[in-house]
């Protein structure tokens, strides 16, 4: 199932990159619906229960050992948590309400954010498992593991035809949301029901942009991307010369009947790709 969930949400994407496009993997779902099962997989090394990122590293790097010589690769890897519509650095902890800006030639990129030179999988994952330990963890009523910060880990893959002397840049974001449950379904309250609120708050502007972007009757002329720090970050790979996938987690409990329904009318709304 891992194998067949890549092959088609995650491998088109991979390829994409190569031609120049940005991309985006999101998984959506409450607490406990796959996730990060979907995403990272019960182990990151297990060649049949690995997920999306660790599939798509080895794809990225195997891709890159299948082309032409006289392409030269550079791979750089960024790692970013958004935590109350804060930006830290996983990469560098000390860094930390990070700014997103926009540049006329560089686009939208945060301001400050480590970006890694790698040249294997081994390198990649030893940056993926050093953001992991840094991410903020807290309990809920849910799951006591449940992260409620949402993780972007941000592949960048540079190519220079050195016969043409031409170049082409991709970018390609592997997006953790935070669990999408009820508020009154998790017992959370004091600092755990901000980040709730806040959560909620920023998965409905992801839900506004793409709802935005997918609008078919042209009436549409503003996609509110500045509506969260996520949806600002991943503007130029949600729009524009994009791929994206949203993979819908569902549970499989008749209790969380009304998440299912609202998660599914979300990735309804995703026209570009939903599994």
């Amino acid at each position: 199932h891992q194998k067949s969930v890549f092959e088609y949400a995650g491998k088109p994407i991979i390829e994409d990159i190569f031609t120049g496009y940005n991309g985006t993997i999101f998984a959506y779902g409450q607490t406990g619906s796959g996730k990060t099962h979907t995403m990272q997989g019960p182990s990151m090394q297990d060649p049949v229960e690995q997920g999306i990122i660790p599939r798509s590293i080895h794809g990225i790097f195997e891709r890159i050992y299948k082309t032409d010589e006289h392409i030269e690769f550079t791979v750089q890897v960024s790692y970013v948590e958004i935590y109350l519509e804060r930006v830290r650095d996983l990469l560098d902890p000390k860094k930390h309400n990070l700014s997103i800006r926009e540049h006329p030639t560089r686009g939208v990129y945060v301001e400050g954010m480590s970006e890694e030179y790698v040249t294997s999988p081994a390198e990649m994952f030893y940056f993926l498992d050093l953001g992991a330990q840094n991410r903020a963890t807290s309990a809920t009523g849910m799951n006591e593991g449940s992260s409620r910060s949402r993780s972007v880990f941000v592949v960048a893959i540079t190519q220079k035809d050195t016969q043409e002397g031409t170049s082409r840049r991709g970018n390609l974001y592997l997006v953790d949301l935070a669990g999408s449950e009820m508020v009154r379904k998790t017992g959370a309250s004091g600092q755990q029901l901000e980040e709730a609120k806040m959560i909620n708050k920023s998965l409905s502007a992801l839900g506004n942009v793409i709802n935005a972007l997918t609008d078919s009757s042209g009436r549409t002329t503003h996609i509110p991307y500045r509506n969260s720090k996520l949806t600002r970050m991943l503007q130029e790979s949600l729009g524009g010369n994009a791929r994206t996938a949203l993979i819908i987690c569902c549970s499989p409990s008749s209790y969380n009947a009304p998440e299912i329904l609202s998660t599914l009318r979300f990735g309804n709304r995703d026209r570009k790709s939903v599994v």
